[in-house]
């Protein structure tokens, strides 16, 4: 079927231009399907899920059917959590970029109320909000619905799930009766279409099958294996494929605790996201993926309700989901606006009945994998640290250092010896360190079960992938600010630094707080009880084979 341009649809030049810069051209089947509907002013109802585009579906005719000279709210939208609320009004937003006098704001439990007031007396044209908290303003008296035009409920479902039926029937009786009702829904329960008779006139109806869900640009994959090696098979993925943001699904929060600690130990940047973190905490870690100073955000499915990060290149199923549903859900995070995506899934042999269940219900082939080979990792980044040079001798601006070449060659050393000894100085770490845990991959599989890694992986060291130097650390925690004699011209990294401090002392990766790399020396924070502990146990080690010299720093002035 041919694709809708947005162009085609009838928008004003500010939405188009809007759409243009977030990179967007064709509409989505939802997208095409609903936004001509809802432009004409018609109820809907929408049964599709995460991943379908459904947020710009609603939020593009909310947006063109502002009059922005009436500084009251005219849309009220709906979320089942703070997470979602957070995502769909970032989503407006970027739709309202070109509507310089339109606003929109999100309202929601766990952040300032006194704030949101504040943000709704300035004037608000579109409220985002969580049921609860809405019913918190229409108590207060900050909030106004009697100018209302649009309301819609997205994910009713799992707003009806989490007992918010009172709470949206209560909100659906402030707003004027000549109103459009929309509900967006990814099950058509009975409850839902009681709501729907009640509340909405002459809906119109648009689905999106689950098949279209299963994005065909995401590749997916299983690998058999037991539950006790599903650690070390994470972080050799992880180091294979390097991407750029990486979400880890676990079906509880103490299993997604274990995962985080489990990387940040190996040296990795990996953040939780689950129920039982406040809402600051969620809020802090959600930024920071996005901004892509944590590498890896492992999660449970409630927990990651809304999140719509463009740049994940990588899903893995540490777990394999209870409910297939949540299978769609998941991989749906990758792959988004046309790019490709890699969705990795850890399945033991009592959860490939399960596996089965959801090649049936998402109507696609998961095929088998062989687990990456320490051989195999060594391999691709040789091919990557090839291209590099190859690029580097391509740019030129070579002059300078073919003279220190120069001067080497006349104390005899050969061109051939001086490239060896660079390539061997950048990689030998890394190489070495996967040499360590070279092992073949049906061994992961097939050898006799003990507790997990016991006698079968090395200590993982700091070759895992990672970036930027920001490191949470844990909450509340006292720090102490160590001074470190190696920076960058030693060629360390932040997880060169978090790998020997927690290879060396035992110190959890999750204690270790912000680091700061300059030319000649580093900082890192550890909690304040631990730091002569550190101190004294890392002054005979070496970071990259570098010696060097630890002590607490100065003050700040």
């Amino acid at each position: 079927m041919e694709k809708i341009k947005f162009s085609e649809l009838n928008l004003s030049e500010n939405t188009l231009a809007s759409i243009t810069d977030m990179g967007f051209e064709f509409a989505s089947p939802i997208q095409e399907q609903a936004i001509p509907f809802l432009l004409a002013g018609r109820d809907l109802i929408g049964q599709a899920k995460t991943g379908t585009g459904k947020t710009a579906a609603f939020g593009i005719p909310a947006v063109e059917m502002l009059d922005v000279n009436r500084k009251e709210v005219q849309t009220l939208i709906m979320c089942p959590t703070r997470e979602l609320a957070m995502q769909v009004c970032d989503e407006i937003g970027k739709i309202l970029k070109h509507h310089k006098k339109a606003r929109v704001t999100a309202i929601f439990g766990g952040a300032s109320i006194d704030r949101q007031i504040q943000e709704l007396r300035r004037g608000v044209h579109i409220v985002v909000g969580t049921p609860g908290r809405i019913m918190d303003h229409l108590d207060r008296g900050t909030l106004h619905l009697e100018n209302v035009s649009m309301v819609i409920l997205d994910e009713a479902d799992e707003m009806l799930d989490m007992g918010f039926r009172d709470d949206i029937e209560a909100i659906l009786k402030e707003v004027p009766d000549q109103r459009q009702t929309v509900f967006f829904s990814a099950t058509m329960s009975k409850p839902i279409l009681q709501l729907t008779k009640k509340y909405q006139n002459d809906p119109h109806i648009i689905k999106v099958a689950s098949d279209e869900l299963t994005v065909n640009s995401i590749e997916q994959k299983y690998f058999p294996i037991k539950e006790k090696d599903k650690t070390e098979v994470t972080e050799r993925l992880i180091d294979l494929y390097e991407p750029k943001l990486c979400l880890a699904f676990c079906n509880t929060k103490r299993k997604v605790d274990e995962l985080v600690a489990d990387l940040q130990q190996g040296g990795f940047f990996a953040e939780a996201l689950h129920g039982d973190m406040r809402q600051a905490q969620r809020t802090q870690v959600m930024n920071k993926f996005r901004q892509g100073v944590i590498q890896i955000l492992v999660a449970t499915d409630v927990a990651a309700r809304g999140i719509d990060v463009e740049d994940v290149e990588m899903v893995i199923n540490y777990d394999i989901p209870l409910d297939s549903e949540y299978y769609v859900h998941r991989i749906g995070r990758t792959g988004r606006a046309g790019r490709s995506g890699l969705a990795f899934s850890l399945v033991t042999r009592r959860e490939q009945g399960t596996l089965k269940d959801i090649e049936r219900y998402a109507k696609t082939r998961i095929e088998e994998a062989k687990i990456p080979t320490a051989r195999d990792i060594e391999s691709k980044k040789k091919v990557k640290f090839l291209e590099k040079i190859k690029t580097t001798i391509h740019d030129g601006a070579l002059t300078k250092y073919s003279k220190w070449v120069d001067e080497l060659v006349i104390e005899g050393f050969t061109e051939m010896d001086i490239a060896a000894a660079l390539i061997k100085m950048e990689v030998h770490h890394q190489i070495s360190e996967m040499e360590k845990q070279e092992i073949q991959s049906e061994s992961f599989y097939e050898a006799p079960s003990s507790s997990r890694g016991s006698g079968k992986f090395e200590k993982r060291g700091p070759s895992g992938a990672g970036g930027g130097n920001k490191r949470g650390g844990r909450s509340g925690q006292k720090n102490s600010r160590l001074f470190i004699t190696l920076g960058k011209k030693d060629r360390i990294s932040p997880r060169d630094i978090v790998g020997a401090i927690a290879g060396e002392t035992g110190l959890a990766g999750n204690m270790i707080g912000n680091i700061d790399i300059y030319d000649k020396f580093s900082f890192v924070e550890i909690p304040e009880e631990f730091a002569e502990d550190v101190i004294k146990k890392m002054k005979k080690s070496q970071i990259r084979g570098n010696k060097f010299k630890i002590e607490i720093a100065e003050a700040r002035k």
